[in-house]
């Protein structure tokens, strides 16, 4: 990890208003899977959490039940601002996307069979999948120098590559291992 990134960053005052329209901004951009933008808002433009939080929360709102990205805005909403903060971030995140699949389902339904309405959503589907990809590779870059978190995400590729394991599974065998490591290595 760098110096820079490894340092706090105390954001400016952060209100509801700025969560709510940073989230609002993340979902119309975002058309088939948000979480590339979703760090790219909170690290790389607004600065609100480092590289090092944002992987903190982005592991703690894949354990916790329910939609990773609605975890997300969750606890940074309420960390940044309260609990004002998590239903301004909430909202901001769900209100416009469920209001864009109500449009888009009546479209579906009217003209979905058609070939070339097929042929968009196969191309939107390997978009997304480039996005989650190049997520994930900026993910790793503050872990390249940790030999433990390089063996983490190792196990993790191996387990749902070649195993396919179920993420329940994963999460129940990888936490622990993960805490074990953790634990033995600030002895």
């Amino acid at each position: 990890m760098n110096d820079r990134s490894a340092q706090r960053r105390a954001p400016a005052r952060v209100g509801p208003l700025d969560l709510f329209v940073a989230f609002v901004s993340i979902t119309v951009v975002g058309f088939g899977g948000v979480m590339p933008w979703v760090r790219w808002m909170l690290v790389e433009k607004r600065a609100w959490l480092t590289e090092e939080e944002f992987l903190n929360v982005f592991a703690l709102s894949n354990f916790m039940p329910g939609g990773n990205v609605i975890n997300i805005a969750v606890v940074v909403g309420t960390r940044l601002a309260g609990l004002p903060g998590a239903v301004a971030a909430l909202t901001g995140l769900v209100a416009p996307p469920a209001l864009m699949v109500v449009g888009v389902a009546s479209l579906y339904k009217a003209f979905g069979d058609l070939p070339a309405v097929q042929s968009m959503i196969g191309a939107v589907a390997a978009a997304a999948a480039g996005l989650v990809v190049a997520m994930g590779i900026k993910m790793t870059r503050p872990l390249r120098n940790s030999p433990r978190a390089l063996a983490v995400i190792a196990a993790v590729l191996f387990a749902a590559v070649v195993l396919r394991m179920p993420l329940i599974w994963m999460l129940c065998l990888i936490l622990p291992a993960s805490f074990i490591a953790a634990r033995l290595a600030r002895r």
